[in-house]
Parts: C-alpha cells; sequence; structure tokens
C-alpha cells in the first residue's frame, strides 16, 4: 500500500513536468533560411536626379539622396535616412534615431543590371550586438531611362543573417507562452488571445497567441492597437521542424518558410 501510495504521489508532483513537455512549441527554434518563399510582390526604387524614392516602404520615402542625414517620419525604427550615391552601380544607406546610427546598407547592383544585392547591419536592437546579413533580389522591372540602376522592380531571391537575428526560444507554462529572443525581444501572453505587452520592439507594442490546436498556434502583432502582422505556426509530428506563413499587413504580402528545433 505504502509503494502505491508513493508511486500515485510521485506521479502527481511529476505530472506538470510531463504537461509541459507535452508542448511542441518548447525550446530553440531557427529559421531555416533556405526554405523561405517569398512574396512575389516587388520591391520597386528609384533614384534620380538627386532624389531617392522607396515606393513600397511602409512609410513610403522620398528624400535627397545628397549624403546627408534626411528626416523620414512614421517609421518607428528610424526619423533620419542618408543616401549617398557611389555610381551608377553601387550606393549606401544609414539609418538613425535620435542622432544614433541604427542600420546601414551598401546596395550594389550586378554589371548585367539584373541582380541587386545588399549587405546590411542593425544595431539598433536591445541586445545581442550588431546584426549583419545580406541578400539578393533579381530585377522583375527596369527603371526609368537615365535613373541610377537601382531604379526599377525586384523582387528577393535569397536572404542571409547572423544566427541571433533568427533565432528565438519558447516556453510554455499552463496557458501562457513565453518567448524570448538573443536580440532582446520577449513576450508572456496567454494563448486565448488576450492582447498582452510586446518588448523590445519599438514597432511591435502588444501581441495576443491563439491555440488553434495541439501543435498549431498563430501570433498577431500590433502596433499601438492596428494590427501589422499575422504569424501561423505548426509543428511537426515529430517536433522538429515548425512551419510557418507570415502575414504582412502593411505590406500587403506573404511569406513563407519553416524553422528548426536546435
Amino acid at each position: 500500500m505504502k509503494t502505491l501510495f508513493l508511486v500515485g504521489l510521485l506521479a502527481l508532483l511529476l505530472l506538470p513536468v510531463a504537461t509541459m513537455a507535452q508542448s511542441p512549441f518548447d525550446g530553440t527554434w531557427k529559421e531555416d533560411l533556405s526554405s523561405i518563399q517569398w512574396s512575389a510582390k516587388p520591391d520597386v526604387f528609384l533614384l534620380q536626379n538627386g532624389m531617392y524614392e522607396c515606393k513600397t516602404c511602409v512609410p513610403p520615402v522620398n528624400i535627397k539622396a545628397d549624403g546627408s542625414d534626411q528626416k523620414v517620419t512614421g517609421d518607428p525604427y528610424s526619423d533620419t535616412l542618408c543616401v549617398k550615391v557611389i555610381d551608377d552601380h553601387n550606393i549606401e544607406t544609414t539609418s538613425k534615431k535620435a542622432g544614433k546610427v541604427i542600420g546601414t546598407a551598401k546596395i550594389s547592383v550586378s554589371s548585367g543590371g539584373d541582380v541587386l544585392a545588399v549587405n546590411w547591419t542593425d544595431s539598433g536592437e536591445p541586445s545581442g550586438g550588431t546584426q549583419t546579413g545580406s541578400y539578393t533580389e533579381k530585377r522583375v522591372a527596369k527603371g526609368p531611362a537615365g535613373a541610377n540602376l537601382i531604379s526599377g522592380s525586384w523582387r528577393t531571391d535569397k536572404w542571409n543573417a547572423s544566427t541571433d537575428a533568427i533565432t528565438w526560444t519558447y516556453k510554455t507554462n499552463g496557458n501562457e507562452l513565453a518567448m524570448t529572443a538573443p536580440t532582446g525581444q520577449s513576450y508572456n501572453a496567454k494563448l486565448d488571445g488576450t492582447d498582452a505587452p510586446f518588448k523590445g520592439d519599438p514597432g511591435t507594442t502588444s501581441i495576443s497567441v491563439k491555440k488553434l490546436g495541439k501543435d498549431t498556434i498563430e501570433e498577431t502583432r500590433k502596433r499601438d492597437g492596428k494590427v501589422i502582422n499575422i504569424i501561423k505556426m505548426t509543428v511537426s509530428a515529430d517536433g522538429k521542424t515548425m512551419q510557418w506563413t507570415f502575414e504582412d499587413k502593411l505590406q500587403g504580402t506573404t511569406i513563407k518558410g519553416s524553422a528548426k528545433k536546435q
């Protein structure tokens, strides 16, 4: 009888641990960049007559390209942007907030004019130091005659980034899900769709998370109450892979990909 009692007590003590272990989301995840299916909607740039314009940026950008800091409004991440023209194939940009550099980009167009390559840095994260990465885009439409070769429409092809920028950790506790990232973003939200604060990202102020099944959740991220993106994630039966769909409400785009448990 005593043995049965102890076995029963041990089972009760271990129940919360077993329950948490059953969550397929718990653990550290890393994006599989080779799996990403990018949106067909192109990026559209125009650099001509000393002016730089990003027609598809949110908010749109239209500033002097004279190598000086130009004021931009409506961007939660920066308040000035500097565009320096090197030549017909190369430009450099620097973003600042309150006078501090938060991002740079070196943008080059191939000799044939069909591939745009970007090498970027991001020093505006709360932690983790400066993040770096690169991506390429393929031309889908030319710009007007006489414009810098960056002008035209481009579709993302390949993307790469430092590990901290594409890694995050989930931890469940009953009906709550906590997320932390090496770059300083975090939240702790109930799995019933209730809004919770999102920390470490000036562009995202709150988040709600819904559990749609034992292996699927949906994150709705907001900025000052307005939905900016929705991410739906489903973990595979073996718990090693997560398929995700990212719907960007501001850009009007959807991309898909997967992440691997580390």
